[in-house]
């Protein structure tokens, strides 16, 4: 035993690994350099004198008796461990490798191969953090891209008809209105693409620039910006918002959310009623609750209570119906540390309650 000793002392030495003997009493018998440095122990100390107990204490000794108990029946056992730092400038970690010392059918002890992965486990931190930190970037990017396309959309949309009906026009009275129109959703346009930007040049920062904005002021935006959809179906937008609300959040997300949640409501109206949105905020534990209710067609929430705010999902088999609003939605409000919830009732309506930083 002393010759493999020695030979795996050698090889042991050469790739800086950490090895060890202990006998059946559990009494150490051999050490190299690397396992005493690690432990931090001498060979006069340790070697014919210290038990693995003594070595490891109770904690990590009770941790490793089951490898123990095992090893000595004569089952190889191979685990990893994590060891404090006495100074707390956090841990160490080891893969160890226990083979039992058999001779004649009968354990003797067995040899103690340990390595330190204390590299390995930071890298793989780092990559675990790293990849974390790419979902979350791949996670924005795609909201980015969604409010985009749902945000721009709606502006090309409502230019589209807007000119159609300066076009077609019968007189001065009415192409004038329409340029009153045009101005609005140019505005809101610029004020978009400004956003927009913003998040743009915020995309690599760890989290995502919040700002207090007056609710009211950004519900206006969002009904100018959607005023033709609003005047060709009759639509009644009833703001019950206080003029002084404000809350904490970001302006492209806002400016979306808002988009979504009323063109949803005007898109998904009742065929045979006008259709009337009611909105509403209040403040509640931290949160200002802004709802939007609606008397329109309403969504089964048995049948979709699931996966109401999934991706790519529709519930009226609106031909135009693309099935991300509604995720897109529940993205940003999260994404801002707020939550949305839904109540609704098939034919009678839906009213969506968002909740936002004070």
């Amino acid at each position: 035993m002393l010759q493999q000793l020695i030979l795996a002392n050698t090889v042991a030495n050469h790739i800086s690994a950490m090895l060890a003997y202990w006998d059946k009493d559990l009494v150490c018998r051999f050490a190299n350099d690397s396992y005493l440095s690690w432990f931090g122990e001498s060979k006069e100390e340790m070697v014919n004198k210290m038990t693995l107990q003594e070595l490891l204490g109770p904690t990590l000794y009770r941790q490793n008796l089951p490898y123990i108990e095992a090893v000595l029946k004569g089952k190889p056992q191979t685990f990893e461990r994590q060891i404090p730092i006495p100074s707390g400038e956090g841990a160490r970690y080891s893969l160890a490798n226990y083979f039992p010392h058999i001779v004649e059918g009968e354990v003797k002890g067995f040899f103690a191969h340990v390595a330190d992965i204390t590299q390995i486990k930071l890298l793989e931190k780092e990559l675990i953090e790293s990849n974390e930190t790419i979902k979350e970037q791949n996670k924005r990017l795609l909201s980015f891209a969604n409010i985009v396309t749902h945000n721009l959309r709606s502006y090309a949309n409502n230019l589209g008809v807007i000119l159609d009906l300066f076009n077609n026009a019968r007189n001065e009275a009415e192409r004038y209105e329409m340029m009153g129109f045009l101005m609005d959703v140019s505005k809101g346009f610029s004020s978009t693409i400004d956003h927009l930007a913003e998040i743009v040049e915020t995309q690599n920062r760890t989290s995502l620039k919040l700002a207090e904005l007056n609710l009211h002021d950004y519900i206006k935006k969002a009904i100018d910006t959607i005023r033709i959809e609003i005047k060709e179906t009759n639509a009644l937008i009833n703001d019950h918002v206080d003029q002084e609300i404000t809350i904490l959040a970001n302006p492209a997300y806002l400016d979306s959310i808002l988009l979504n949640l009323l063109t949803n409501s005007i898109k998904y109206r009742h065929p045979d009623r006008t259709p009337i949105i009611d909105l509403r905020a209040s403040v509640k534990d931290k949160h200002l609750i802004f709802t939007i209710c609606d008397n329109g067609l309403g969504i089964d929430l048995v049948k979709h209570k699931n996966n109401i705010f999934g991706m790519y999902r529709t519930f009226h088999g609106n031909p135009n119906a693309k099935g991300i609003g509604l995720f897109l939605v529940r993205s940003q409000v999260e994404a801002m540390g707020g939550y949305i919830k839904v109540e609704s009732e098939v034919g009678k309506g839906t009213t969506f309650s968002v909740y936002f930083q004070v």
